[in-house]
């Protein structure tokens, strides 16, 4: 099981479908198709995600779409 760590934000579900501008359903499809970093469980239908590892992931995406641009 993952460690939670003091002093990192975590955000809901509600937070993270809200940054990106999409459903929850579709922040929970990412996250099974593994196209999403992997959410820390902090107790029994309790899942957070670092905000830590989601600014990392949009900082990936950029990267992405700077390199195909075509594809942006």
């Amino acid at each position: 099981m993952n460690q939670v760590e003091l002093n990192e934000i975590y955000l809901t579900v509600n937070q993270v479908a809200e940054r990106y501008g999409v459903s929850k359903d579709t922040i929970w499809r990412w996250k099974r198709e593994g196209d999403f970093p992997k959410g820390v469980k902090v107790g029994p239908n309790c899942t957070r995600w670092r905000q830590s590892e989601i600014i990392a992931h949009e900082a990936s995406l950029q990267t992405c779409c700077m390199t195909h641009l075509a594809f942006c």
